[in-house]
């Protein structure tokens, strides 16, 4: 035989500028600013910006920062709270050809002296809120980047300023045309977003605009987003890029209610003066809006629907969030997997259960994103998926156009990342009878007591179900007979009250007894900015109070 099978459908059919562009999500805005130019693009106290404000905005950042040399393999840095300008930097920087990299506010100066400099950021765009962290953080640069201050009308503390000019007066250099192009190659980085970092330095996890396109176009498709919703800035758009939310917006021709600073009263507020449809948050911000006074809900008569990511929410909060009517759906993901990359995909017949059931239905990680081509519980040693039987433990592990790059000069952690041929999250999950994925713990917080696995995500659902218990987080505390044994962080509510001997009771009624708390503290739970708890720092805690006894 001679050769291979000629393809009919494959010859002289090529790609050109006809039919192929590279993907990225800066042509939602474009076409958003050409669709609904005049309908409302951000909000933000009294500011208004339509979305052919917003575009032409986006384009002068743009200009302004090539008119400064500023193009592809830059990195422009932002640390700034959810307002317009940190919305347009999602499309001025790469629109420049630059890569963006927001940074968590609440960062201490030497994490974000780090990030600038392992990023080589070339401009830091700023709010004057953080000029005292930033500013000890610009005097550990190895290289000063060019500093740019936002001064927003909806702060009115101190904050000096840190830059050479301010962010209207940088963006007033640059032409509201400005003719940018997308990337020649969809692969090109789009944004860089630091992992915490809680045992060493932060790993820098590098998005492409063809991972931050489907991302976006796969947050519409799941949560089924109306076109011109009106989504609240609860969620960081530091975190993740905002879970890719502020691109999934434009392409949404939606409204962007901006949110400088999370509580109760003001996310309510905005709620009934906007209309809001549609929020993101941590379990943490859930709770606190289940657990606001209920005048403070008054008058919000319409459908709200929410997405909720933490490794597993507790029953007790979706719970809550159905009886003030408001509509959860469950995504999990990590910052690898630009945020959220499967949804506890909802089915009518679960309507019908009694509400406990209901709940540890929705509380499941689910299936994999519509955009997502893989997700599995496997054991990371063969690379074989666990069996669909709720009990078997293994690793959840993603694949497809929702994962990262990698891991920005970082080969090493890059390849362990992804042996196998799948992103390995380092979350200990079972696969159900129905496909549905159930996280059981993080690798590093289960809690071997007695060569027992005991699971922390499954301690502190049965702690939530205490009607005194706002927030709580369960580690390993060394024990000299068991080796480890569980040991309770609890929050309490306002005004509540409970006992260590009260809730360890409690625990007995839901749990074997090797899986009941040795020991409960009480006090103010430590939290990253999006609301997660540090159970790192609990961890250490705990260490430390073992080694006194």
């Amino acid at each position: 035989m001679s050769g291979a099978k000629r393809n009919p459908f494959e010859l002289d059919l090529e790609r050109n500028a006809a039919n192929y562009a590279p993907l990225t999500p800066l042509t939602f805005i474009e076409w958003s600013a050409y669709a609904y130019p005049a309908r409302t693009a951000v909000v933000h106290g009294r500011r208004r910006y339509t979305w052919a404000d917003t575009y032409a905005r986006s384009r002068r950042l743009a200009g302004a920062l090539a008119g400064r040399g500023i193009g592809p393999g830059d990195t422009v840095a932002a640390v700034l709270s959810n307002t317009p300008e940190m919305y347009e930097c999602h499309f001025g920087v790469p629109m420049a050809g630059a890569v963006l990299n927001t940074i968590n506010t609440r960062l201490d100066p030497e994490s974000i002296a780090f990030m600038l400099n392992h990023g080589e950021a070339k401009v830091l765009i700023t709010d004057r809120e953080f000029a005292p962290t930033v500013g000890r953080a610009l005097a550990r640069t190895e290289r000063r980047p060019l500093v740019i201050d936002v001064d927003d009308s909806e702060f009115d503390g101190p904050g000096e300023r840190l830059g050479e000019l301010d962010y209207e007066a940088f963006i007033a250099q640059g032409d509201p045309r400005f003719a940018w192009r997308p990337p020649a190659d969809e692969w090109q980085a789009i944004a860089l977003n630091y992992t915490s970092g809680t045992t060493g330095n932060p790993k820098g996890v590098v998005y492409s605009h063809r991972g931050a396109y489907l991302n976006a176009v796969s947050n519409l498709v799941t949560w089924s987003m109306p076109r011109h919703s009106v989504y609240l800035w609860t969620l960081p758009m530091f975190h993740c890029n905002g879970w890719c939310f502020p691109w999934s917006m434009a392409a949404n021709a939606g409204v962007n209610v901006c949110l400088r600073k999370v509580d109760a009263a003001g996310i309510f507020g905005l709620m009934r003066e906007h209309r809001v449809t549609h929020y993101c948050g941590a379990p943490i911000v859930h709770t606190m809006l289940i657990n606001a006074p209920a005048e403070l809900r008054r008058g919000i008569d319409w459908k709200v629907s929410a997405f909720v990511a933490a490794a597993a929410p507790p029953a007790a909060m979706i719970e809550g969030m159905e009886r003030i009517g408001f509509d959860l759906t469950h995504v999990y993901g990590l910052t690898e997997v630009y945020g959220p990359a499967s949804v506890c995909a909802k089915h009518d017949e679960w309507s019908d259960l009694p509400a406990g059931e209901r709940a540890a239905r929705n509380g499941r990680q689910g299936v994999r994103y519509v955009l997502q081509e893989g997700m599995a519980v496997m054991d990371p040693q063969t690379m074989q998926p666990v069996p669909w039987d709720g009990e078997t433990m293994g690793e959840i592990m993603f694949r497809g156009n929702i994962t990262m790059k990698g891991y920005l000069k970082n080969p090493r952690a890059t390849a362990e990342a992804f042996a196998g041929g799948w992103f390995h999250s380092g979350d200990l999950a079972v696969t159900h009878p129905d496909g549905y994925v159930k996280i059981k713990d993080r690798a590093k917080d289960i809690i071997i007591s007695g060569g027992e696995n005991v699971s922390s995500l499954e301690i502190e659902e049965a702690l939530y179900r205490h009607p005194a218990v706002l927030a709580c987080a369960v580690v390993a505390k060394p024990d000299p007979k068991w080796g480890e044994a569980p040991c309770a962080f609890v929050e309490l509510k306002p005004e509540a009250r409970a006992t260590e001997a009260e809730l360890v009771e409690h625990c007995r009624a839901h749990l074997a007894r090797f899986k009941v708390p040795k020991a409960v503290v009480f006090g103010v739970l430590p939290k990253t900015s999006t609301g997660k708890i540090q159970k790192f720092a609990l961890r250490q805690q705990a260490r430390s109070a073992s080694a006194i006894e």
